[in-house]
């Protein structure tokens, strides 16, 4: 026998703003990314160039993918999440002084990353593609987390706040809730807010200790 409508049965529903709040988005990830260059302008920020090439190499195929599942709106924040690192990038090998040393670690974790990137582009299984793409970017990630942890004062914090925001909008105006559309958003908020925690934990191990 059929169940009445709404027992044995769970239904979700998702707060959903409407798509265009995501320009919203990319006017954060922009702000942040802009005031990113301009801090290693002035010598304060220094990114480590292995995460940020795999950064934008990952959300770029990341998004294609999106687009392929059926994602629309809730893709941009993504393609911002890789057109950021390109800009750094650009930037930061016009100054020598403007970018983080290379250790072997580092490139470990780049080789591992493009390892990921690889079996990502070449699996045919769509679901099992964006956890290569998750996996690749989160292995590109490790050398700033370790950076940003180690060092704090080489990061700034203002990115990574709005890439976050940037990526909750598209998270709440996806319509289609399926893990190849949702994942690699969700991916990117984790990341910054791990990020957002290695720069600011001697800050507020600080406050704690005031109070």
């Amino acid at each position: 026998m059929d169940n009445p409508p709404g027992v044995g049965r769970l239904e979700i529903k998702s707060i959903m703003l409407p798509e265009k709040i995501v320009y919203i988005g990319v006017l954060l990830q922009l702000i942040g990314q802009m005031s990113y260059i301009i801090s290693i302008i002035k010598g304060h920020a220094k990114p480590n160039l292995v995460s940020w090439f795999m950064w934008m190499l990952a959300p770029f195929l990341g998004f294609f993918f999106i687009i392929q599942a059926g994602g629309t709106f809730s893709a941009l924040p993504v393609f911002m999440a890789g057109f950021g690192p390109f800009l750094v990038l650009l930037f930061s090998l016009f100054n020598k002084n403007a970018y983080w040393k290379i250790t072997t670690f580092d490139l470990t974790c780049g080789a591992l990353s493009l390892m990921a990137l690889i079996l990502y582009i070449f699996t045919h299984n769509l679901s099992v593609s964006i956890l290569f793409a998750i996996l690749s970017d989160a292995l590109a990630a490790i050398p700033t987390i370790v950076k940003s942890w180690k060092f704090p004062e080489t990061e700034s914090g203002l990115i990574y706040l709005l890439a976050m925001m940037s990526n909750i909008l598209g998270l709440l105006v996806i319509k289609n809730w399926s893990f190849s559309v949702y994942s690699f958003n969700i991916n990117l908020v984790l990341q910054c807010v791990v990020i957002l925690f290695c720069i600011y934990h001697k800050k507020m191990l600080y406050f704690y200790d005031e109070k």
